[in-house]
């Protein structure tokens, strides 16, 4: 394949060391998704049983230094606390990707960041089209639909038993990362109502502190630590919402071993290993503990099933979820391969970006999140909010599970080639193909 062919192919595999990588991300996301689908399910059932009072007082039991206005709910620790360990790992893995990963190349970014930004839009005017004359503040729920949840989507896939392509799954991944960057952006600028600058001004003294540690290759927990969570602490009293202190504290740390050394052969920096201290926590803890105390909707059986979703923001969110996401992420890649005149990659179909675009309407953990910030907590719009995302997700599930499926004996046979090494040095044939 020589150079003008391979620039034209869309969705082909990276480097043997980043699908590597990868594919390491990816499976600690799939426990992470497993413990997720447990949480909620435990919730809901929870939330509907007679024990019902139960849950919601452990939800809304309050904990916390009073002086530091930190005197929050449980649910509120775990959406603004827990939450920050995972957008700290969201920031972590963007820097990544984008300074030493196969998407430092302006030509591989190109399409995971355009449908993510297509994955966005859409949903968004979804939204937008069934509830411009809805009224009563309705319009303030337009970015529920647009997230994408890789951890439930990944354990949608572990149930299904597919053996996804790399380069499918690395699409994926990467457009959830992405999507995650501009869902914090979202909430920074368009869910903070009531800034306060001198908290946010103040935020920048640890932040600048951690940030020369971090760059200076100090590991030492008891400095960054105190640090990391001051800079928490004075984010959330400014006003913006704390898990954007998150991002800022990813992106604050070095990818590579040695500035000086230059370019993404100087090896792993403190990114990485960050990365794999971490991303356990958010995977394991942080999200499933969220989606826990988020999940918990009373559902008031099959009438109140039918009054939730009756509700027009919540046909806009299930809408969104699973229409929109599948015209913008599907959409955008179809549009950039005909501008560009590219093709996909000979081993995939366009059936199978619809599947991943499917995948992609699974909006769990951020939808709710911004749901919660976008009506009144626990108000019956929050709560028709969470219904209709939980809905709009298990749809986009079953769908994507529906197409992925019917493509799991030609996605057989590609694993089988990406695995395949005949001389046995443990790098498989495929990758030795590209320079």
């Amino acid at each position: 394949m020589n150079e003008r062919q391979h620039q034209r192919t869309l969705l082909g595999h990276g480097s043997w060391s980043e699908d590597r990588r990868i594919a390491d991300i990816l499976r600690k996301e799939t426990v992470g998704g497993a413990l997720l689908l447990m949480a909620t399910v435990v919730a809901l059932v929870w939330a509907n049983s007679p024990l019902a009072g139960a849950y919601m007082r452990l939800r809304d039991y309050e904990v916390g230094p009073e002086a530091l206005h930190l005197h929050l709910s449980l649910g509120t620790w775990a959406a603004d606390g827990l939450l920050a360990i995972f957008f700290f790992v969201v920031g972590l893995e963007l820097k990544r990707e984008f300074v030493a990963g196969d998407l430092r190349e302006p030509r591989r970014a190109a399409l995971p960041i355009v449908a993510a930004v297509g994955g966005m839009v859409a949903p968004a005017l979804v939204y937008v089209g069934l509830n411009i004359s809805t009224g009563d503040g309705a319009l303030r729920g337009w970015a529920i639909p647009t997230a994408t949840d890789i951890a439930f989507a990944l354990a949608i896939l572990a149930v299904v038993g597919t053996h996804l392509p790399t380069a499918l799954r690395t699409f994926l991944l990467t457009l959830a990362v992405v999507d995650d960057l501009f869902a914090v952006t979202i909430i920074a600028v368009f869910y903070t109502s009531d800034l306060n600058l001198l908290p946010l001004l103040g935020a920048c003294v640890p932040l600048v502190i951690f940030t020369v540690a971090v760059q200076r290759r100090i590991r030492s927990w008891w400095l960054l630590l105190p640090l990391a969570a001051v800079t928490w602490t004075l984010v959330h009293a400014s006003g913006v919402h704390a898990t954007v202190a998150g991002v800022v504290l990813g992106f604050a740390v070095p990818v590579m071993r040695s500035q000086a050394a230059g370019g993404p052969d100087a090896g792993p920096g403190l990114a990485e290993h960050f990365e794999h201290r971490f991303r356990p926590l958010s995977a394991g803890v942080a999200v499933p503990v969220f989606a826990f105390f988020a999940a918990g909707v009373a559902v008031g059986g099959l009438s109140g099933l039918t009054d939730a979703l009756g509700d027009r923001v919540s046909l806009g969110v299930v809408a969104g979820l699973v229409v929109g996401k599948v015209l913008g992420v599907l959409g955008t890649t179809y549009v950039l391969a005909s501008v560009t005149r590219a093709s996909l990659d000979a081993s995939l179909r366009w059936l199978d970006v619809l599947g991943v675009s499917l995948l992609a309407g699974i909006g769990f953990t951020v939808s709710l999140l911004i749901g919660d910030l976008a009506f009144d907590f626990g108000s019956p719009r929050s709560e028709h909010v969470k219904v209709a995302v939980l809905t709009g997700s298990l749809v986009a599930s079953l769908l994507a599970a529906a197409v992925l499926r019917s493509r799991n004996r030609a996605y057989r046979r590609i694993h089988e080639a990406e695995t395949a090494h005949v001389d046995a040095d443990g790098i498989p044939d495929m990758y030795k193909e590209v320079p």
